[in-house]
């Protein structure tokens, strides 16, 4: 008989799955499907009684991969799986989940209140230390306050931990341990939590309350974590209390995409595993089914030595990943606008939505944003206010829910101005109140931004009926509220800016990487060998978001006319030492020299090589001579 949850599996993926008792370790590269292996895992374990669907705990670190995940084993639950209980949530979300329920019972009184945002209690410690930093060093000072929480590092201790890790605060580091001291005194006062307090508070009443420590590890008895290599301390300090010494857990990851030390994230967790759980089983996802061999070939590459194991593709060839050299900055920005408008027109047929420019820092956004728009091709940029929290998207869902509730056949799918096809017509409708329109504003800005949201929330009714003929608009007005729970934003119809950590986990047909120059990439702050070998893995994760098109580019010169003295980045060369070739005319201006392709580099060096073993033969006819 076919088995729906083991069929269609890969023999490594297979046995992902059937290793259905930890502890067990599954290094997964990118593009190998390890999210598909580990919802097979635990519909396996549940369907063959190895567990029951309550007790299991599968832990990730967004709300959008939490929410993929319970999709997945919902799609899973027609197996005979009761797959509906099985709890996915973020490190955070479960924690919180208990530390409200516990807290009553073992602290008493109310659980503290949630920080929406630590700016402004930052900004209060550090004028009760004495000190007025500005916004920018306020966001930094936050950023370090989160970093010395999540390697457990107390105030008194920050100088000497932040210094030891190599760490460049904005402020002095006594000054930051006073406003970071200053900071905890004003959230406990307050009764208030971050999500570091929120962490540390859980495993404490966990560590100190036997009963409440009892009942959670009664209540969740196996365990799945996600991103194994982004786990930071103090994560592991409350895996640990949730485990209570057991070892039915099954942890996922990649080394080689260790891109958040700065956040205090190690792999250290993960390459550790077997010396922690010495009978652990280690299983290796290689078979890459995002990206063509070609994409695949240069991420290969650039990890070199240093990978734990090479990707092999399994799609068929695609184009050359494309090297090249521009004048300035603006003539690449320019450049790659205006590729990216031959590959969403007739000739390239590539969805706007389906191409991506990923940057080393959000700064850099701003010149793709211009030259976008001067090309009137669609953007958005990912990265800042959650589409959820925006205030157009808030009032749209307002006056869907509000349209739903008063549409007499809704969700009959039979009758009514919102059932079938005519639903998307419906949503388009109550967004044109709001704004929207048929062509985007000119310009970026705010109103463009209102524009594409609006687009967004139009284009994914258009989705929702075609993938559920006669759905209706509470059907879309259910989705909606599904999705904002998790905050699962639509994808949007344009060309994604974003920066190369705010990318991971996500992926694209065309993905365009710009400002490959030393300085940038590596950063100029990355001085030390792991600080560049984390630089490294960061383009490499842009490099495997690629399923097809991947165009690496850098300038000479950050403005017109000004002096071409930037180097390139010292990870070109590890992808494919090669000559530069005269380029094309690109976008109307002077596109300034493109490196050949990567196929012909490679046969240049091939031959580079031959030639070198026959030292007494000169160069045969025809052959030109490589620069290096």
């Amino acid at each position: 008989m076919p088995d729906p949850i083991l069929d269609g599996l890969d023999p490594e993926q297979r046995v992902v799955a059937e290793t259905v008792r930890g502890p067990v370790c599954v290094l997964a590269g990118a593009g190998t499907g390890k999210t598909r292996a580990i919802t097979h895992r635990i519909a396996h374990a549940v369907r063959t009684g190895t567990v029951a669907p309550e007790h299991v705990l599968a832990l990730t670190f967004t709300t959008r991969a939490a929410g993929e995940m319970r999709g997945r084993l919902r799609q899973l639950a027609g197996s005979g799986a009761e797959m509906d209980r099985v709890q996915a949530r973020t490190f955070h979300a479960a924690a919180l989940r208990q530390l409200v329920y516990f807290w009553p019972r073992t602290v008493g009184g109310e659980a503290p209140r949630v920080l929406d945002s630590k700016l402004s209690l930052v900004a209060e410690a550090a004028h009760a230390a004495g000190l007025k930093p500005g916004r920018p060093e306020l966001r930094d000072l936050a950023s370090e306050i989160e970093w010395a929480k999540a390697v457990q590092a107390r105030p008194e201790d920050y100088a000497a931990s932040a210094g030891k890790a190599g760490r460049t605060p904005p402020l002095k580091r006594d000054d930051v341990a006073a406003v970071y001291a200053a900071y905890e005194t004003l959230r406990r006062a307050r009764h208030l939590l971050d999500f570091e307090s929120m962490l540390e508070l859980t495993a404490a009443i966990l560590a100190e309350h036997p009963a409440a420590g009892d009942q959670v590890r009664g209540q969740y008895r196996y365990f799945v974590v996600d991103e194994y290599q982004d786990v930071n301390p103090l994560q592991k300090l409350v895996l640990d209390c949730w485990l209570g010494g057991r070892d039915d857990i099954c942890v996922v990851g990649d080394p080689n995409q260790t891109i958040y030390s700065f956040t205090g994230a190690t792999a250290a967790f993960l390459t550790s595993f077997t010396t922690e759980f010495r009978d652990a089983a280690v299983i290796r996802l290689v078979r890459d089914y995002r990206s063509t061999p070609q994409v695949v070939g240069v991420a290969n590459r650039l990890i070199g030595a240093r990978r734990h194991s090479a990707l092999t593709a399994q799609r068929g060839d695609g184009p050359e990943p494309e090297l090249t050299e521009y004048p300035d900055e603006e003539a690449e920005a320019a450049a790659i606008a205006s590729r990216a408008r031959s590959l969403t027109g007739e000739g390239g047929g590539v969805p706007a939505r389906q191409i991506a420019v990923l940057v080393r820092t959000n700064a850099q956004t701003v010149a793709y944003e211009r030259a976008f728009a001067e090309a009137g091709v669609p953007y958005l940029v990912r990265g800042a206010e959650r589409f959820f929290d925006r205030p157009v998207v808030r009032q749209a869902l307002a006056l869907l829910r509000a349209a739903a509730k008063s549409e007499p056949a809704a969700g009959s799918g039979t009758a009514g101005t919102s059932a079938g096809d005519a639903m998307p017509d419906t949503v388009r409708h109550i967004l044109t109140g709001l704004g929207l329109s048929e062509q985007p504003p000119p310009g970026g800005g705010a109103t463009r931004e209102r524009w594409e949201s609006l687009a967004a929330l139009a284009q994914l009714a258009e989705d929702v009926s075609a993938a559920r003929p006669g759905a209706a608009l509470a059907d879309f007005a259910a989705e909606l509220d599904g999705r904002a729970a998790v905050q699962h934003a639509p994808a949007m119809d344009g060309v994604t800016l974003a920066s190369l950590h705010s990318a991971k986990g996500l992926e694209w047909d065309a993905v365009f990487l710009p400002g490959l120059v030393e300085g940038v990439l590596p950063i100029v702050y990355a001085q030390s060998a792991g600080a560049i070998e984390e630089e490294r893995r960061l383009l490499y994760v842009g490099i495997t978001r690629a399923r097809e098109w991947l165009s690496l580019s850098w300038s000479a010169a950050r403005s017109p006319g000004g002096r071409a003295s930037r180097a390139r980045s010292r990870f070109i060369g590890d992808l494919r030492p090669g000559p530069v070739t005269a380029g094309q005319e690109q976008g109307g201006r002077r596109g300034g020299r493109a490196v050949r392709s990567l196929r012909a580099g490679r046969r240049a060096e091939e031959a580079r090589s031959r030639r070198k073993e026959r030292p007494g033969q000169g160069r045969g006819a025809g052959e030109k001579k490589v620069r290096g």
